[in-house]
């Protein structure tokens, strides 16, 4: 599905992501850990072509991302929700996702409300006056109109009360049911071990270790010594 081999990416002269390899199968959830400044949303903002200073390969089903804007790269099928989620804040909730709407439908607004209730009881409001939990389900229900075969989120659970982290983690693997490939950095570990079945780790953007939910379970050494856990 995706594919990332050998991915450099610089900043001007600064070296971020020295050669990062990863990959991420259809219907599977595969986790980016690290500290911060590691380069997690410089690999997920690589692959979306936001960072253009990139050497290596990174392939969608074989198609070649690196020399394809950013807009391409979505109709080929990958969505990315940052981490500030970037909605249309004086749009209503209905509008933030019809304008997001791509081609054929598989991901309609009214699937997108069957995932998240609280968007169609809030269909009228502004962006802007919707919790932060709220907005987090918009820019996932968002991202899903553009009907992806992957989905890139960045730190969807930073800032949020755990009864809402639960209610994002089901809805993650109903899309993840979806055969939706799932790339997904966050700092929250406890979730992400809950959500993904397997891990990468940056160190100084590069990967130092790769395992299943299990194998790093296992690892306390490997846990002590890349996230002070």
């Amino acid at each position: 599905m995706l594919e990332v081999s050998g991915l450099n990416t610089f900043f001007g002269k600064s070296h971020i992501l020295q050669g990062v390899s990863l990959r991420v199968e259809k219907g599977e959830i595969v986790s980016l850990l690290g500290r911060n400044g590691a380069g997690k949303s410089t690999t997920l903002k690589s692959i979306m072509g936001i960072a253009r200073q990139r050497t290596g390969s990174i392939a969608l089903d074989g198609a070649d991302l690196i020399p394809r804007a950013t807009h391409e790269i979505t109709r080929l099928g990958i969505a990315y929700v940052p981490e500030d989620r970037r909605m249309f804040s004086e749009l209503t909730v209905l509008e933030n996702l019809e304008v997001a709407a791509l081609g054929e439908r598989h991901w309609t607004v009214e699937r997108v409300h069957e995932l998240f209730p609280v968007l169609r009881e809030r269909s009228a409001l502004r962006a802007k006056n919707l919790s932060g939990g709220e907005q987090q389900m918009l820019a996932i229900g968002r991202s899903l109109m553009n009907n992806p075969r992957v989905m890139l989120l960045d730190e969807p659970f930073e800032g949020l009360a755990p009864i809402v982290i639960g209610t994002l983690i089901e809805s993650i693997r109903q899309i993840r049911d979806e055969q939706v490939a799932v790339l997904l950095v966050e700092q929250n570990l406890p979730a992400t071990l809950n959500l993904a079945d397997r891990h990468y780790l940056l160190e100084q953007g590069a990967v130092v270790y790769e395992g299943t939910t299990e194998e790093f379970t296992r690892d306390e050494t490997v846990q002590e010594r890349y996230l002070s856990v």
